[in-house]
């Protein structure tokens, strides 16, 4: 069997990890069962797509730089805001060069550059994923605090206060006064 096959096949298993990763710091707010990084990931590249059509910019650049975005949480694990006062925070680029070093040279390169372009946050589509990645975690506080979870208002003006483009700032600002079951009743 090709090196490169089980080097892609490897890392698709390390990949596989971030289904089972929890997010960490909706435990601080008391949600017994946080979603993983891999759903959050799935929801913030959809995201990613509808902000950068809505901005001019490339939909399915921006949604490749989401589903890399945290993937160097399989090494890291979550960390919540909290840890940042005690812990450097780790070199998203130098994880990925080590997750990706096996990797044949065209997927290398495409991840590793996924990863920079993304940590760049210069590119439009750079920060149209960004904003999907805070946007995402109002849709989600909004959606725990409708099931009864308290204090979930500081993920949300945290995420309202990084937003860039100006189509994540009105669905932000929609997003807090809908129910998340408004989908369901038009």
């Amino acid at each position: 069997m090709p090196d490169d096959s089980v080097a892609i096949a490897a890392f698709g298993y390390e990949l596989g990890v971030l289904k089972r990763l929890r997010r960490a710091g909706w435990w601080h707010a008391g949600v017994r069962d946080p979603e993983s990084v891999a759903e959050h990931s799935l929801r913030v590249a959809q995201l990613a797509a509808l902000i950068a059509t809505e901005e001019r910019a490339d939909p399915g650049r921006a949604s490749l730089l989401a589903i890399f975005h945290d993937s160097q949480e399989v090494r890291t694990g979550d960390l919540p805001p909290t840890a940042k006062q005690y812990l450097v925070k780790p070199d998203a680029r130098a994880i990925t060069a080590d997750q990706t070093e096996a990797l044949p040279a065209n997927s290398k390169d495409m991840v590793r550059a996924t990863v920079d372009e993304y940590e760049g946050a210069e590119s439009l589509e750079s920060r149209c994923a960004r904003d999907a990645d805070k946007l995402e975690m109002i849709l989600q506080a909004v959606e725990y605090r409708d099931v009864g979870v308290d204090r979930v208002d500081g993920w949300i003006d945290s995420g309202r206060k990084a937003l860039n483009t100006e189509t994540a700032r009105r669905v932000a600002e929609a997003a807090v006064t809908l129910s998340p079951l408004t989908w369901r009743d038009r």
